[in-house]
C-alpha cells in the first residue's frame, strides 16, 4: 500500500473536495490517503499562516510512516514557505515523491534543487473539482504506485520538466530555481492575456539558455483583451526561442485542467515508486 500525505502549501482545500477523492478510494486496499488538518485551514488568501503551512509541509514530509507528499492546491503562497522547508527536511523526506503543479511548482523547484525525492508536475487532489476530475486523480494515484500510463506521451531519452509558465517566470534567478540545463522544459498557462505570455516568455527564455529545448502546454482561458494582440501563443513562443537560441519542439500535452498528464523531473523515476 502507498500512503500519501495531502497538504495544501498555498490556496487552502475545500472539505467536500477532499470528501470527493475520499469517496474515490474508499474501499481500495492500494493507496491510502491522510489529509492533513492544515489544508482546511484560512488565514486571509492562504490555508493558514505561513508558519501553519510549513509546519503541515514539514509534517507531511518528515513523517516516515508516509510515502509520498500529494499537494492539495495551487493559488498562491509556497514560494514564501520553500527555502525553509527543504532546510529542515530530514532522511524521510528525502525518499519520498512529491506531485503537484501551478503554484506549488515553486516547491517542486525547491526539492529538485536540493536532491530531495522523486518530484513530478501532475494532478493536485484538488482537481477532483474540474470535469474529467475522477481520471485526474487516478492518474495521480497510479503514478504514486510506479504507473507510467498517465504520463506526458511525448516524454523522451532526455530529462524533463514541466511548471505554470508564470511560476517559471517568478522563479527565475532565485534561490528557489533548479538547473534545467539540457532539459525539456514544458510550460503551460491559465487565465493569462496572450500579451502577458509574451512577456513572461521574455522574461523566462532569459534564464532558460542551455535546455535542451521548449514544449508548449495549453494556454487555456485567455481573457478578451479591448484590442486582439495579432499571433497566438504558438507563435508567441516559437517568436521567443528563436531570439533565445532555444529549440522549440512542439506541444505538450500539459495544462491548468483534468487532463494534465504527468510529467516527473529529471530520469530518475518515471514512475514514483519504480
Amino acid at each position: 500500500m502507498v500512503r500519501i500525505a495531502i497538504c495544501a502549501p498555498g490556496k487552502r482545500l475545500k472539505r467536500e473536495r477532499a470528501a470527493a477523492v475520499e469517496t474515490l478510494v474508499a474501499g481500495r486496499s492500494d493507496v491510502s490517503l491522510h489529509f492533513h488538518d492544515q489544508c482546511f485551514a484560512e488565514d486571509g488568501h492562504f490555508a493558514g499562516s505561513d508558519d501553519v503551512r510549513l509546519a503541515a509541509l514539514l509534517d507531511c514530509a518528515n513523517d516516515p510512516g508516509f510515502d509520498a507528499v500529494w499537494f492539495a492546491m495551487g493559488g498562491y503562497g509556497s514560494n514564501r514557505i520553500a527555502p525553509q522547508a527543504v532546510a529542515e527536511m530530514n532522511a524521510a523526506a528525502r525518499d519520498k515523491s512529491y506531485l503537484g503543479y501551478s503554484d506549488t511548482g515553486f516547491l517542486l523547484a525547491a526539492l529538485y534543487r536540493h536532491g530531495i525525492g522523486r518530484i513530478a508536475h501532475g494532478p493536485l487532489a484538488g482537481d477532483v473539482r474540474r470535469e474529467g476530475g475522477a481520471a485526474a486523480i487516478e492518474r495521480a494515484l497510479d503514478w504514486f504506485k510506479g504507473g507510467t500510463d498517465g504520463l506526458e506521451p511525448d516524454l523522451d531519452e532526455r530529462p524533463a520538466a514541466a511548471f505554470n509558465l508564470t511560476t517559471l517566470a517568478m522563479l527565475a534567478g532565485t534561490e528557489l530555481a533548479p538547473d534545467l540545463s539540457g532539459h525539456v522544459v514544458m510550460i503551460e498557462e491559465v487565465a493569462e492575456h496572450l500579451y502577458a505570455v509574451d512577456r513572461l516568455l521574455f522574461h523566462a527564455t532569459q534564464h532558460l539558455q542551455g535546455i535542451a529545448g521548449l514544449r508548449l502546454g495549453r494556454i487555456s482561458d485567455v481573457p478578451v483583451n479591448d484590442r486582439p494582440f495579432g499571433t497566438d501563443e504558438v507563435a508567441i513562443a516559437q517568436d521567443w526561442c528563436r531570439r533565445s537560441g532555444i529549440p522549440y519542439l512542439g506541444r505538450a500535452d500539459i495544462g491548468h485542467d483534468a487532463a494534465n498528464k504527468i510529467v516527473p523531473f529529471g530520469l530518475e523515476t518515471r514512475g514514483a515508486r519504480a
